[in-house]
């Protein structure tokens, strides 16, 4: 028999709504979750700002309920609140409503596991089975669960996240904060969190609207402008900006210089290495060479995963690591959760300033340099895998070695290039890194080049 449709991806199932996301497909997949799951500890359900989102959540819950389950909502939160409010709630399953952040048309679905995780592989792949079986679990009138309310999510995460930093000392430093919510989740949470640690803070974009207005979700340097105007002129000690759902955090500098996230992975990936006198960093195959640089000298290990929160994040458990995350400002702090946390990292950032009594400059001034260039390309849904085996091949005759963790990485005497077809989206990803900005730009369009290539040969084949 052939496998049943594949639903989640990297991080979730992620469409577009009133296309392949609609509430027929979500009730179908929430009835999937509901015979997935015995009735008993209750499943919490929680959401981020997109227009759709409050929709589509009632639509979980409901159908949950129906099942036999007892719903406890939390609201609009940070996809890393929720996944702390699993815990709180000692629930068996979280379900979020979020798109992370993708363009303000998707939505999607995220499961989280009693532990607070990503859940494996396995249940997503169950759950897919269910709704390719049409299975539900409507239940008697008498076994109908409730949906309960639960507004103390922000406040048990915010005290949640500062029992993990030096708040006294943080306050003591008096930071001017440019903070960008981007119109998301972050804005319960964020604005709350560094004014409790003392801040002064600027808010950009500090109400939620699903559309987006200021920016697109995503927080690259070419959506940030306005933070990277504002933070210099308010006289701000730095900017911090969030994704969507707030599972990411990136910086900006005083000078209004967008801070690449691999340059804080590599920060942070060393300050915790050196403070635990050694330890494992989990990080995808994208990642940096500067984190294997900056923590092999003090002790520390590197271990590769694919791409994805959920990779990383099941690593970290597997290996008890120190640190880890992603470049894309996705990281993880594990003394408080195995979640990617955007309200964690802006609070542990303030910390390691106060920590050390140096600005962000003068830190990141101490790290290995690299120049990491990321691209898209965008390839149908259908040609992925062929595109990537004859991409792959093309780079794979002209490399030093090729690693196949996720995607195809071809390793080259200065640098490397990495083609991996997107979880989320229907396009290639590309990263390419070397010392040499020329060398690493050259390595990206090499790899591009070779995912063009490969689909218009396939277009022409069909």
């Amino acid at each position: 028999m052939s496998s049943p449709p594949r639903l989640f991806g990297t991080n979730g199932i992620r469409q577009v709504v009133g296309d392949a996301l609609t509430a027929p497909f979500v009730t179908s997949v929430a009835e999937a979750i509901a015979a997935q799951f015995e009735p008993g500890d209750p499943i919490v359900v929680g959401w981020d700002g997109r227009t759709s989102s409050v929709a589509f959540a009632r639509l979980v819950g409901a159908t949950l309920a129906l099942g036999g389950h007892r719903v406890i909502e939390v609201g609009l939160l940070p996809t890393p609140a929720v996944q702390f409010n699993v815990r709180r709630l000692g629930a068996q399953l979280g379900v979020i409503v979020t798109a992370s952040h993708n363009p303000p048309e998707f939505n999607g679905l995220k499961c989280i596991a009693a532990d607070g995780l990503e859940v494996p592989r396995a249940v997503e792949a169950a759950i897919e089975a269910g709704v390719a079986a049409h299975r539900g679990a409507d239940v008697p009138y008498t076994r109908v669960g409730p949906i309960a309310s639960d507004v103390h999510g922000a406040q048990a995460y915010l005290d949640g996240i500062v029992q993990h930093v030096d708040v006294e000392r943080i306050r003591a430093r008096k930071f001017t904060v440019v903070l960008d919510c981007g119109n998301g989740a972050s804005v319960p949470t964020s604005p709350a969190l560094l004014r409790h640690l003392g801040c002064r803070v600027v808010t950009l974009n500090g109400h939620v609207d699903g559309t987006f207005p200021g920016h697109l979700s995503e927080p690259t340097e070419a959506n940030l402008q306005d933070l990277m105007r504002v933070v210099p002129a308010s006289g701000a000690d730095l900017g911090i900006a969030h994704d969507g759902d707030a599972d990411r955090a990136v910086f900006v500098e005083p000078s209004g210089r967008y801070v690449p996230g691999e340059e804080m992975l590599t920060l942070l990936a060393r300050d915790a290495v050196e403070r635990n006198h050694g330890g494992i960093v989990v990080t995808p195959i994208s990642a940096s060479q500067a984190v294997e640089d900056a923590v092999v000298p003090l002790g520390g290990t590197v271990v590769y995963t694919a791409v994805g929160s959920p990779s990383v994040t099941h690593a970290m458990q597997e290996h008890r690591a120190v640190f880890g995350g992603e470049e894309n400002g996705g990281l993880i702090f594990p003394q408080f959760q195995l979640a990617r946390d955007g309200g964690m990292t802006a609070a542990g950032v303030l910390d390691l300033l106060a920590r050390t009594g140096a600005t962000l400059p003068e830190l990141l001034r101490n790290i290995p340099r690299y120049t990491l260039i990321k691209q898209k390309v965008d390839c149908p849904g259908p040609l992925r895998d062929p595109v990537l085996e004859r991409a792959g091949a093309t780079l794979r005759a002209a490399a030093n070695r090729v690693v196949t963790i996720d995607g195809v990485k071809a390793v080259f005497a200065d640098g490397w290039v990495l083609l991996r077809p997107s979880g989320t989206e229907p396009l290639f990803r590309i990263f390419a890194e070397s010392k040499s900005p020329d060398r690493a730009r050259a390595l990206a369009e090499q790899g591009a080049q070779a995912v063009r290539s490969a689909i218009e040969a396939l277009g022409r084949a069909a």
